[in-house]
């Protein structure tokens, strides 16, 4: 490797998790999002395209009144320059956002290193979470979202996770893995390691109660 490299994560001691698993745990899948996906999908690349298209048929009909239509064709493309810019600006945050995800399983939560400017880990015990749904696309990447028991106190901020969020949750946050390939066999591995994890049962220890002293 390069004397110059430098890898922003190196100091993870297991790659996506701040800190090494504990005695009994394991990992059971890991992966990222598929950047190509999370560009349609959470950067509505496909809605930008088409918006800038519109804006330049709508300034060529417009213009060809008064000009030939290559003319205003022609000034109108200043639009599908621009219009190119912020398509390649979404692809490069797409990619970025992609590159710097990993999303990990293991037989007793689900973590999630997200962030490129501003990096976090959310760390998610199966007992926390009350319910998964599976978004599939018919190319097979798909989305599963986690929904947080209420009771938890816990809140997360959709600003700060997006895009890993189940879209327009926003009063009750729901985390998700976001455009992964294979989603169902990747649900189907959550859901069995959730299954068996809850089912078991948590022993606390608490400190004994001191005797009373008889009088």
């Amino acid at each position: 490797m390069p004397k110059d490299h430098h890898d922003d994560f190196a100091t993870e001691p297991v790659r996506g998790l701040p800190e090494a698993l504990p005695t009994g745990e394991e990992i059971l899948w890991q992966g990222q999002p598929a950047w190509w996906q999370l560009a349609r999908e959470s950067l509505s690349f496909w809605w930008v395209a088409g918006y800038f298209a519109f804006l330049f048929a709508w300034r060529t009909v417009a213009g060809a009144a008064t000009q030939s239509w290559v003319e205003s064709a022609t000034a109108a493309s200043f639009f599908l320059v621009l219009g190119a810019i912020v398509l390649a600006l979404l692809a490069l945050v797409s990619f970025v956002q992609a590159k710097a995800t990993v999303y990990t399983i293991t037989n007793k939560r689900v973590a999630m290193r997200i962030g490129a400017a501003l990096t976090m880990t959310l760390n998610l015990p199966f007992r926390k979470l009350a319910n998964a749904e599976l978004g599939l696309r018919r190319n097979g990447t798909g989305t599963i979202a986690l929904e947080l028991m209420e009771d938890d106190g816990a809140r997360l901020s959709y600003v700060l996770t997006w895009p890993h969020v189940r879209p327009w949750k926003m009063k009750h946050t729901q985390p998700a893995l976001r455009c992964i390939p294979e989603a169902e066999k990747v649900a189907r591995i959550l859901a069995e390691a959730a299954e068996t994890a809850v089912s078991v049962p948590v022993i606390e220890t608490v400190p004994a109660a001191r005797p009373v002293a008889a009088e």
